[in-house]
């Protein structure tokens, strides 16, 4: 039986942490699993609210002094991680935790499953025409500067299983940063990478954390992962407009 290791970094999720990690437990009864929760001192209590839980289930808290990043939050997760498949999601329940034991069974031939949006059966509920056209123009970026991602539809997904192993040799780049899974893929360099198809929930409690702030971080990483530099701005600019025109006439 595989182990796992489910990673949930989270920032003011009270209201979802519970019926996540319920909705966990349920579908991952059949494996030797833990939930580790990287909370960035949530002024809410999320996680109290999840040691609160801990009675009942596997579960363990980081606490974090602050707003360290996502990618820090995972990165920690994963280094205090005891199962050979780490699954990485978001605490909002956007992901659907009834997928998890479909990517866990995918590492058996593939080293990293990522849960796709954009392939066939995926797809995206209640977005904006602004939402739309920052997440395609974020794709079309790394896939034109991350050789590893340019055969991937959804390379900046934010739900993946990964094996463990892999992940020795990964130290964020960009701690701060939004998109692991774009660092993940360029610097493990998998060999086998797999896309299972999921529908991306509307948020039903608590706020997106989408901000300014992690726009520019995402272009941090890209400028620290890009071979030439000096020509990305232009690169930017150019696939932003691209974007728009996607979107306008598809």
């Amino acid at each position: 039986m595989k182990t796992v290791s489910v990673v949930l970094p989270t920032y003011n999720e009270r209201e979802n942490i519970v019926q996540l990690i319920e909705q966990l437990a349920f579908h991952l009864k059949d494996y030797d699993y833990e939930i580790i929760v990287v909370d960035d001192n949530s002024p809410d209590g999320t996680a109290e609210v999840a040691e609160s839980m801990k009675s009942k289930y596997p579960i363990r808290v980081i606490r974090r002094p602050g707003k360290l990043g996502l990618t820090s939050a995972i990165y920690e997760g994963v280094l205090n991680a005891k199962g050979e498949i780490v699954v990485v999601m978001d605490a909002d329940l956007q992901h659907p935790p009834n997928l998890v034991p479909k990517l866990i069974s995918k590492t058996d031939k593939c080293d990293v499953v990522i849960a796709s949006r954009y392939i066939k059966g995926g797809g995206i509920e209640e977005w904006s025409l602004t939402r739309k056209i920052i997440s395609i123009g974020a794709i079309i970026l790394a896939r034109l500067i991350v050789k590893e991602c340019r055969s991937i539809k959804d390379p900046v997904s934010g739900f993946f299983a990964v094996k463990k192993s892999l992940l020795h040799s990964w130290k964020p780049l960009v701690p701060e940063g939004y998109k692991a899974l774009v660092e993940i893929l360029a610097v493990v360099k998998p060999k086998r990478i797999c896309e299972e198809p999921y529908v991306f929930k509307s948020r039903s409690k608590g706020s997106s954390k989408l901000g300014g702030k992690i726009m520019l971080s995402y272009i941090k990483l890209l400028v620290k992962l890009s071979p030439l530099r000096t020509a990305l701005l232009i690169l930017m600019l150019i696939t932003l407009l691209a974007s728009i025109l996607l979107l306008i006439f598809r």
